[in-house]
């Protein structure tokens, strides 16, 4: 048994982000006893992004989040650090980490230069993971940092550590889809779905599933993160319609959204980068036409669903903080596509 494949624009070589050029992405795991969490980074580019940004826009879905630096990728339209994700208590401290980079690479950062803005999404781990230890700092940051490549795990790895979805565990995911000469690929940090609402690419398992756990009806309070990077020359506003289509794929998992979810959705483009330094010239990009943008939603669409169909399909079971579990997905489908009658 494999897990479904979604859509019918072909992949990428790896179906992973990294199927963009340039973009890779790194984990740092910590999995001792009650610690069950990490940090997961994606690199846009292989330079130093505060003095070679890249267009960039957020949308959010529905904002019951802690994440920080959004503020100012919605009024300048770039990404001037990598994209970190991690659990909830720890953005501070990851930020910290950024800032702490950012002004050891650029001594004027602060000074003669701007501030740096830290960008960090988060999850909250805090079921299998002790958050309250505030665990994770530069070190782990520096790890992911170090360890981003093209090739990276998926599942119960880096930020993904301690996260669940639809009762069961959840994780890293990735994927990326082609529209004609150009690629979208997809990173999900997923922690975020109630067993009942389970659409499993298309089949609804969710009834099979809240009927296995037997678990006790209750409100949403899980989040996700969706990156899309893609290779197609948009700017800030095309690239914010570009992540609102992160959306469509959320939805056909079975979300819709709840109100103590963080769904979170940001997309940039590799296709050019903005100087920091105003001394250089910017860029004279020929942007794709709004017409054309059709291929490249589908893309987003698709590329967001199989990531987190993959998330779920490759997370290993944890077990964590108080003894709390959670089951892997993969273990039980056989079982729940067997009870399922439309299956």
């Amino acid at each position: 048994m494999d897990f479904p494949r979604i859509g019918r624009l072909p992949a990428g070589p790896r179906d992973l982000v990294s199927d963009v050029a340039g973009v890779t992405v790194g984990h740092a795991t910590l999995a001792e006893g009650a610690l069950q969490t990490g940090v997961t980074v994606l690199r846009p580019h292989a330079g130093d992004p505060f003095r070679d940004r890249v267009p960039a826009a957020a949308m959010v879905l529905n904002g019951f989040g802690k994440s920080t630096g959004l503020v100012q990728v919605e009024e300048l339209g770039v990404l001037e650090t990598p994209i970190a994700l991690t659990n909830t208590f720890a953005v501070g401290a990851i930020a910290q980490a950024q800032i702490r980079l950012c002004v050891a690479d650029n001594p004027q950062s602060g000074r003669a230069q701007p501030t740096v803005n830290p960008l960090v999404f988060e999850c909250n781990d805090g079921f299998l993971n002790d958050i309250q230890a505030l665990a994770l700092g530069d070190a782990h940051y520096r790890q992911a940092l170090d360890a981003a490549a093209a090739d990276f795990a998926l599942g119960s790895v880096g930020a993904g550590r301690g996260m669940s979805s639809f009762g069961l565990k959840g994780g890293i995911g990735s994927a990326s889809r082609r529209a004609g000469a150009h690629t979208v690929g997809a990173l999900v940090l997923s922690n975020y779905g109630r067993p009942e609402q389970l659409v499993w690419g298309g089949q609804p398992l969710g009834a099979a599933l809240a009927a296995w756990l037997a678990q006790e009806p209750a409100p949403e309070k899980g989040s996700i993160i969706m990156l899309l990077a893609t290779d197609a020359p948009l700017d800030a506003r095309q690239l914010r319609r570009l992540a609102l289509r992160a959306g469509a794929g959320l939805a056909r998992t079975g979300s819709v959204f709840g109100h103590g979810s963080g769904d979170l959705a940001l997309a940039f483009s590799t296709a050019y980068t903005l100087p920091q330094d105003p001394q250089r010239p910017m860029p004279a990009v020929a942007l794709l036409h709004d017409a054309l943008l059709d291929p490249l939603f589908q893309a987003a669409a698709d590329a967001t669903e199989q990531a987190i169909v993959k998330a779920l399909w490759q997370a290993e079971p944890v077990t964590g903080r108080d003894g709390h579990a959670r089951t892997a997905l993969r273990a039980l489908l056989p079982e729940l596509l067997t009870s399922n009658p439309s299956a």
